[in-house]
């Protein structure tokens, strides 16, 4: 199988391109800033360096908020025609902290109380009734960036000027002290596969590796790893880095990153977690390209109109997961069955039949 890994370049992104060729027969390297999408009436073309994207098992496509409308139109694109860990909405969503907040209110994710005013006279009335300190934050920005603390209504007020000045919009949060901690989960698929914790440098709130943040490792409850993994379903992404804070609440998700460094998490945790990344691509490339062969088949037998016992003798080999047989898709499409269904099945060697019950 072929992939590709499309990002800036960055050392995080080259750990995980090195790790996929452990598991891919190739894997080319992208740079995003090379990409155009060409965009004509009926047909949609990707462009890398003036020449069309080969055909790909696998595109794990990276990039900071910058990129969030390059990246959406990409993934659009290719969705359908290479497995892609992350929906094209999601990179709009997910790079954006309001539309985040959205998502995480509609799945009941914790988090901390946050604002939108529509205009100063609301900003300034939230600011009348909310408990000090606070945080201000820009919809866009990452490690870090965009993120200032009020001490008071003067200087909130102060910052809110200045960022109306600027034409900028903005969230209020509240604040939420844990000594300059943060915790970060990173999850791939539905685990949470390697945690730390984060302690901002003396004088500093942040908490960011990026910001001067030291990490280390941590393990996580049950409940604060299902809060991570519900994060990144409800944004829509497999591959993401869920940041926390640790309250008297219980754990309140302040951020989802789609392009996470895991240098500092391999550093803190000693896991592999660009082997992990690469192994799980490969994995689903699998099971992605898999389905692709059965609709094919499918069609074939609807083109040739085929049905009843003879549609269903199907030729194919067994696929294999942890010494566990996956059957493919046209077994479920033909069987009808569902999880709700209770079956029997018959096993003998070299034979297997289920039944609905």
């Amino acid at each position: 199988m072929k992939a590709a890994v499309m990002s800036l370049g960055s050392k995080s992104s080259l750990m995980i391109l090195n790790a996929m060729k452990s598991y891919f027969d190739f894997v080319d390297k992208i740079d995003l800033r090379d990409v155009e999408v060409n965009l004509s009436a009926g047909k949609l073309n990707v462009l890398y360096e003036g020449k069309q994207v080969p055909q790909y098992s696998c595109i794990y496509a990276r990039g900071s908020f910058r990129y969030a409308p390059l990246l959406r139109a990409v993934t659009k694109t290719l969705y359908r025609s290479s497995y892609m860990p992350i929906k094209p909405e999601t990179f709009t969503l997910g790079h954006d902290k309001l539309l985040t907040h959205l998502a995480l209110q509609h799945f009941n994710i914790p988090m901390p109380t946050t604002y939108l005013a529509s205009s100063t006279r609301a900003a300034k009335k939230i600011l009348n009734e909310v408990n000090y300190p606070i945080v201000l934050k820009f919809p866009h920005g990452t490690q870090g960036k965009g993120v200032m603390f009020a001490e008071s209504y003067a200087a909130a007020s102060s910052m809110l000027d200045a960022l109306i000045a600027l034409k900028q919009p903005f969230l209020i949060q509240e604040y939420i002290e844990t000594g300059g901690v943060d915790v970060r989960a990173f999850v791939i698929g539905d685990k949470v596969v390697a945690s730390m914790k984060r302690k901002a440098v003396r004088g500093e709130l942040r908490a960011n590796i990026h910001a001067g943040g030291i990490g280390e490792s941590c393990v996580l409850d049950q409940h604060t790893k299902r809060i991570a993994i519900d994060t990144s379903i409800s944004i829509g992404a497999e591959i993401c880095a869920v940041d926390m804070l640790e309250s008297p609440k219980g754990p309140l998700v302040i951020e989802a990153n789609l392009s996470p460094g895991i240098q500092g998490i391999t550093k803190a945790t000693s896991i592999n977690v660009a082997d992990k990344i690469a192994k799980y691509l490969f994995e689903k490339s699998e099971i992605f390209s898999a389905r692709d062969r059965d609709e094919a088949t499918l069609r074939i037998f609807e083109d040739l109109g085929l049905s009843g016992e003879i549609a269903q003798q199907i030729i194919t080999n067994l696929d294999f997961r942890a010494n566990r047989i996956l059957l493919p898709k046209i077994a479920t499409d033909i069987s009808k069955f569902s999880n709700t269904d209770e079956v029997v099945m018959k096993v003998e060697k070299g034979k297997l039949i289920v039944e609905k019950v």
